[in-house]
């Protein structure tokens, strides 16, 4: 079992108000919700909370990959995984925790190295392709709905480098993410024989990375793969096998205090990450929380932050600047310390820090976290601790699945669909216009009126 916790003693500081009348409101709310999650489970539409696809993922995930010829032996050394959006945040964040090696110094030109391409970014993506050898890459392609259009974009250039590269051989270097039925990548796949794997009924991008979204490259890479599904999967398994106990679970909780912060017109939710390997988490907890709650007026703003880099930016903002902002803030004991200062007799510390003899630089960290805390608690920052026993792969799923129910059940507080993004999708639908696809005169008209405003030009 693992300890990963929750710390409350600084969560009601500031405008929140009277304690207990929170926390019994958390309780007494709770009966209210439990049978919609009962409902919605039963319905299907909550999989990554009952994950009823673990099975067949577990099954087809190993085999899909070896027909491929993945590991230390075979000839596929790089992934160029193609995906924007949830497609990519969840991927680049178990990445930069699980393989910072990638990054580092004389990392084994061997491999296995992922790259990411999350962007309508010409430059590197020229790049990849100019560099990479063809015959040892392995091309992922993600999009549920096939009709992503930055992601099919760049799959079709790729592909041209593939065939060019390849000729007919380049169908074995694809791999699609996408519908298990319909669906333009899906079409793709059955007219040119492309390996594939599925993304589950009613999995949003955002809520996907514990799916083949996120176990692919956590596969190539030589994660463990397993053990993040199961850090998930303990989580989340007390809920799906009861949801009359939501009172109980912490996800609950959080989703309670959260809508407590807007009530207090708290408008900003800081995710500060005290874990340097786990810093992109932020930025898809950003994306999970702002897509799933930015919804008819209603929502609050995350802002990721890393420590300590931030404490000589962002921090001064978070305690001198509007009091607007609760904060989730990540730690872990069982970080590594590194070095030992004073070790070097040739080379003594300088006088003015002889304190640190004997310490190691990991203690600068923590010892910096406790300054951030304290600074956030002198200013009544209201603030969650989210201390993780360990930094493995168990430990992240067991995060993941704790902000994803977070997230959604904030949702259910707020009245709103955490599973819809209607506003991103009209930004969608404008870009097609703009490219001229057909089919979307309304969304013309919408451009051609915003073209038709007056302009100001200034030269600076």
């Amino acid at each position: 079992m693992s300890m990963n916790k929750l710390h409350w003693g600084q969560a009601l500081q500031g405008r929140l108000g009277d304690k207990q009348a929170l926390w019994d409101g958390v309780a007494s709310q709770a009966g209210q919700y439990a049978p919609r999650l009962a409902k919605e489970l039963a319905a299907g539409t909550l999989p990554f909370i009952n994950m009823p696809y673990l099975t067949a993922l577990k099954t087809e995930l190993p085999k899909v990959m070896a027909k491929f010829g993945i590991g230390p032996d075979g000839e596929l050394k790089h992934l160029l995984l193609l995906g924007i959006g949830g497609s990519a945040l969840g991927p680049r964040a178990l990445q930069k925790a699980f393989m910072p090696q990638q990054d580092w110094p004389g990392y084994d030109a061997s491999g296995p190295h992922l790259w990411i391409a999350d962007n309508v970014d010409a430059a590197s993506l020229d790049a990849w392709l100019d560099k990479l050898p063809p015959k040892e890459t392995l091309v992922v392609v993600i999009s549920k709905s096939g009709g992503t259009i930055e992601t099919m974009a760049q799959y079709l250039l790729v592909r041209e480098w593939l065939c060019r590269a390849l000729g007919e051989d380049w169908t074995k270097h694809v791999l699609a993410i996408t519908d298990e039925k319909q669906g333009a990548l899906r079409q793709e796949c059955d007219e040119k024989g492309l390996a594939s794997l599925p993304v589950p009924d009613h999995l949003g991008g955002r809520y996907s990375v514990l799916s083949a979204v996120g176990m692919v490259p956590a596969y190539f890479c030589g994660m463990d793969w397993k053990a993040l599904l199961a850090g998930a999967a303990a989580v989340t398994a007390p809920l799906a096998a009861n949801p009359q106990s939501l009172g109980n679970h912490p996800a609950w909780r959080l989703a309670c205090w959260a809508k407590a912060l807007l009530d207090a017109n708290y408008s900003q939710l800081i995710f500060f990450s005290y874990i340097p390997a786990w810093a992109c988490f932020g930025s898809w907890f950003c994306q999970l929380w702002a897509e799933s709650l930015g919804k008819a007026g209603q929502g609050s703003m995350p802002l990721p932050a890393v420590g300590v880099t931030d404490q000589h930016s962002l921090l001064q903002m978070f305690l001198d600047g509007p009091k607007d902002k609760g904060c989730l803030f990540l730690e872990s004991g069982g970080l590594p310390l590194g070095r030992a200062f004073g070790m070097d007799a040739v080379n003594p510390l300088p006088k003015q820090w002889a304190y640190l003899m004997g310490q190691r630089f990991g203690h600068l960290l923590a010892a910096e976290g406790v300054g951030t805390l304290g600074a956030m608690a002198a200013q009544q920052v209201p603030l969650v601790r989210l201390n993780m026993e360990k930094t493995d792969e168990a430990a992240a799923g067991s995060l993941i699945a704790l902000l994803e129910m977070a997230t959604v059940f904030t949702g259910w507080l707020l009245g709103i669909d955490p599973l819809d993004q209607p506003a991103v999708e009209y930004g969608k639908r404008l870009a097609n216009a703009r490219l001229g696809a057909p089919g979307y005169a309304e969304e013309q008209a919408a451009l051609d009126k915003y073209f038709a405003l007056p302009d100001e030009e200034q030269v600076f």
